[in-house]
């Protein structure tokens, strides 16, 4: 089960006409990254729960063929004065109902959350939790103590069995730094806990009832890569992480032109006069005029157009988007219609405020 039915508001705006998880990392959607991971693991069927701007998240994985998986959706909303409006259920409360209209859910189920990457060890994790013959699971990563405060905290005892929580404590009250990954493990007789038609969650309402039952209920210590787009500065300084090459099994696409710069088909740069230091990817049909300056880890996305003398560092620009003459972009998240910095300011096109010239490369 990927839970794919948020709004992701903390994430906007890059999430004001795109799912979440449909928000790219090296030109591909966070979610298809999770789907290659479950297939090589040989998950086969998946169900994804889907509300905001679902057509795009179905439109692209269709039935899931090319993964070599088998993929089945969920909508989630209600008709209102006419209108079909997307309404989430939660994300207890989305199982419950793809369990109560064709119980799906017969057997040992994998739950993660459609908006982050990860190389966890589905095998093993399925592993200890049969073996412990857990009613439900929780992944959970061990984390700096001055970090508690941005993640749910699970407390358990010496035999991992779920005691308590704490949602985003200070590090002078956490008891604990496990934070929970959203990675969860659960038999079917679970999800009869969950009340039908309503909206529930699993980490705010199911698993404290699960520890106020003391029904066998466990946190699972693991040690993997764990990539979570919570917020706009997360996504920013995954996207640095990735471009230098630090995550397993994302690499650039495009020719590596030059030591760490690697471009796509159709593009158009005065390699005489444009200085570049990777690592940096330059997508299809870009053009850089001459004297600009790339420095990375960078994103040029396809179609955008680096006018001469500007400065793009450290940056990510979306498809499309143009940087005006002698303008200096850096640490920032660009689009044609907006700019974003690496603490989660956003600018727009014409905000007269806005000290940087740029917009859509198509105009």
């Amino acid at each position: 089960m990927i839970l794919a039915a948020g709004q992701g508001t903390r994430v906007r705006p890059l999430t004001q006409k795109t799912p979440k998880p449909m928000v790219p990392i090296l030109g591909k959607p966070v979610l298809e990254y999770l789907i290659e991971h479950l297939a090589r693991h040989g998950i086969r069927e998946i169900m994804v729960n889907v509300a905001f701007n679902h057509y795009k998240i179905e439109n692209y994985f269709g039935d899931g063929r090319r993964w070599g998986v088998e993929i089945g959706y969920s909508y989630e909303g209600a008709r209102e004065h006419g209108d079909i409006v997307p309404r989430a259920m939660g994300s207890a409360g989305g199982m419950r109902k793809i369990q109560d209209f064709s119980g799906f859910f017969d057997e040992t189920t994998l739950v993660m959350c459609g908006d982050a990457i990860v190389d966890l060890d589905i095998g093993a994790a399925l592993a200890e939790h049969r073996h412990k013959q857990a009613l439900a699971s929780v992944v959970t990563l061990d984390v700096p103590l001055d970090q508690v405060q941005n993640y749910g905290v699970v407390v358990a005892d010496q035999q991992g069995r779920v005691r308590s929580f704490q949602e985003k404590p200070q590090p002078e009250d956490a008891l604990s730094t496990a934070a929970s990954t959203g990675i969860y493990i659960f038999e079917p007789a679970a999800l009869e806990l969950v009340p039908p038609n309503h909206q529930f969650d699993i980490g705010s309402q199911l698993f404290p009832l699960l520890v106020e039952r003391d029904l066998p209920f466990f946190a699972q210590k693991r040690f993997f890569n764990w990539i979570d787009i919570g917020r706009l500065s997360d996504y920013w300084m995954v996207l640095q992480r990735v471009l230098r090459g630090e995550i397993a099994q994302m690499d650039m696409p495009g020719k590596q032109v030059r030591p760490g710069v690697w471009v796509g088909l159709n593009t158009s740069i005065d390699w005489d006069t444009v200085q570049i230091e990777g690592p940096v990817y330059i997508g299809s049909s870009v053009c850089i005029e001459a004297g600009a300056r790339v420095i990375g880890p960078s994103w040029i996305g396809h179609g955008s157009h680096l006018r001469s003398n500007c400065l793009v560092e450290r940056s990510v620009l979306f498809e499309y988007t143009r940087i005006g003459t002698d303008q200096t972009v850096s640490e920032r998240i660009m689009s044609p219609q907006y700019c974003v910095d690496r603490h989660g300011e956003t600018l727009y096109v014409g905000d007269e405020y806005a000290t940087i010239v740029w917009g859509d490369a198509r105009a």
